[in-house]
């Protein structure tokens, strides 16, 4: 997708050989958003990903209260206000609990009933609790900035994300942390928060972001305190200016999966990556072309979103050695997926035409020699946002009952 870049005034780089907040090239295997002039304005720009694009075709984002408020429901025209759930095959059963964003909401289905849960037209990238009674995501909303440009303050539009929590069953949405950045005088801008997840103990949301201080960093992974609201830089590695992405967190919270988005020439190369927070030690998982992890109930095992000349697939990998065990589709218009922490399915996103829906695979046979036993819509006609990952909770009466508590794995240093 081309744009034509912002010529509004912005702030100066922290290094002169380059803009932390330029327009990226095509070709950047990033799926998330970097701003077209960096402070200046937050705008989602789907760029390709491998040889391919990520097949992103979602709905319009309504217009919404200012940022903030959930009252009234919004509504949108693409292509409803309505998520149409079809009847569960026979003999399948699908348990828990789905988050997936729709029109600028958050939506929750369960039982085959969807819900939608937020209604300021301006939220995204919702993630769940480890006990699934909250979710987390992004909301934005427009405000006039301020920054100097040769001695002369100039003022700018931007869309400020803050992370914001809500109850999965509705109710007030409270803000965790915001991005906007004013200090005395003057001065005003904002912070990219993009992808935020919140650990199993509830202690920290990992996050892609250019805070505490957006001048002297590129959006990498942070480390958000919910307690001391602090932010912490674990300073990993990454190619200037394409920071990181998808983060997720291992099912034991001893771990994080991330993406390094690198690029060879003009093609896209992303790697899923390792950290472990107690040894600050990282590692590559993956070879180039992987990304948007979602672990397995054991922490053994990933379904990623593989990327190639003909589009985007989602595979399972080996979280050890990174080796491909299975690919789950073969149609070039799959990402995003998430497993089902009862272990047998896995669920993603899906484009036909213009539209995103939500599909699930069943597994069949016993890890590692999975196959696909079959594959169901669980939206139709939807229009989900194609750049928010869904998530996906199942409490535990609701577990198989041959199903084993999730077993830590080896911390990956």
């Amino acid at each position: 997708m081309s744009r034509t870049p912002d010529r509004t005034p912005r702030p100066a780089p922290r290094r002169a050989t380059r803009d932390p907040y330029g327009l990226l090239p095509a070709g950047a295997p990033i799926a998330a958003a970097l701003s077209l002039a960096g402070l200046v304005m937050i705008a989602l720009v789907t760029v390709t990903l491998g040889n391919g694009q990520l097949p992103v075709v979602g709905g319009v984002t309504g217009p919404g209260p200012a940022g903030s408020g959930d009252s009234g429901v919004v509504r949108t025209p693409t292509p409803s206000n309505e998520v149409v759930v079809p009847t569960e095959p026979p003999g399948l059963v699908i348990p828990g609990t789905f988050v997936y964003a729709k029109d600028g909401n958050v939506w929750a289905q369960s039982a085959g009933v969807a819900t939608q849960i937020t209604s300021s037209g301006n939220d995204s990238m919702p993630s769940l609790s480890a006990d699934g009674s909250t979710v987390y995501f992004i909301r934005t909303r427009p405000m006039q900035g301020a920054w100097s440009v040769d001695g002369v303050m100039r003022d700018y539009a931007m869309d400020v994300p803050a992370v914001m929590r809500a109850p999965i069953g509705g109710g007030q949405a409270t803000k965790v942390v915001d991005g906007l950045i004013d200090p005395p005088g003057r001065l005003k801008w904002m912070a990219f928060i993009r992808e935020p997840v919140v650990s199993p103990d509830g202690s920290t949301i990992a996050a892609v972001s250019d805070m505490p201080d957006p001048t002297r960093s590129d959006v990498t992974l942070k480390l958000y305190n919910v307690k001391n609201g602090n932010w912490r830089d674990p300073g990993l590695d990454e190619e200037p200016p394409l920071g990181h992405q998808d983060p997720a967190w291992r099912p034991d919270g001893k771990a994080l999966a991330y993406v390094r988005a690198d690029r060879d020439g003009a093609k896209g190369t992303p790697r899923i990556y390792l950290y472990t927070p107690s040894t600050k030690a990282t590692r590559a998982i993956t070879g180039p072309g992987y990304l948007q992890p979602s672990w397995s109930p054991d922490g053994r095992y990933l379904a990623a979103t593989r990327t190639s000349a003909l589009g985007t697939d989602v595979a399972i990998l080996d979280a050890t050695t990174g080796a491909e065990l299975l690919r789950l589709t073969n149609d070039g218009d799959s990402w995003a997926p998430v497993w089902s922490p009862a272990g047998n399915q896995i669920a993603y996103l899906h484009v036909a035409g213009q539209v995103v829906d939500l599909r699930l695979a069943q597994l069949d046979g016993a890890a590692p020699a999975w196959t696909v036993k079959e594959t169901t819509d669980l939206t139709t006609n939807a229009g989900l946002d194609g750049t928010s990952r869904p998530a996906w909770f199942v409490p535990p009466d609701q577990m198989p009952a041959a199903t084993t508590a999730p077993q830590a794995s080896p911390s990956g240093s």
